[in-house]
């Protein structure tokens, strides 16, 4: 690598839902573009997103994405956009046609997990077609979760112990 060439640079998360991996089980995943303006790219950058109660809904074969907030950035108080608008995703054909027939049929629901910054700074949006969890199995990922935990506990005495 020469001197002029830069590394890649690392998809860096700005928001996560993590209620969504509570409240619903993750189907499949799909990474998807979003239509912003200039003045939503800044607060993303700033970190002024919340995902909280988005979700995805297709209309006319496009994919839109819902309740999306996304913080008024403070330095355009003029030109600024309005934070709960409705942002088009960018997928291919295929995919939003597969996703129309799975909620259609299944009864499934698409909600966002993270938003990033991927491969030369453009906003990307991680989509999942998702199933509501029931109590029981939000019981059952917990007990797992601590179970997982105690083990990793274990092994890392161990080998403080063994050295």
């Amino acid at each position: 690598m020469s001197g002029s060439e830069k590394p890649a640079p690392r998809e860096r998360a700005t928001a996560t839902n993590r209620k969504a991996f509570h409240e619903y089980e993750v189907l499949e995943r799909f990474e998807a573009g979003i239509v912003l303006y200039g003045t939503e790219v800044k607060a993303l950058r700033d970190g002024r997103v919340n995902l909280g109660d988005a979700f995805v809904r297709v209309e006319n074969e496009e994919a839109w994405l819902w309740q999306l907030h996304i913080g008024p950035y403070m330095a355009a108080f003029r030109d600024n956009h309005e934070p709960m608008r409705k942002r088009k995703l960018l997928l291919h054909k295929k995919e939003i046609l597969r996703i129309m027939g799975l909620v259609r049929q299944k009864g499934l629901t698409v909600v966002p997990l993270r938003i990033y910054s991927g491969h030369r700074g453009m906003f990307k949006v991680e989509i999942a077609l998702v199933r509501g969890k029931t109590q029981g199995d939000k019981r059952d990922a917990i007990r797992e979760r601590e179970a997982n935990r105690e083990i990793q506990r274990v092994f890392r005495s161990r080998q403080k112990v063994g050295r």
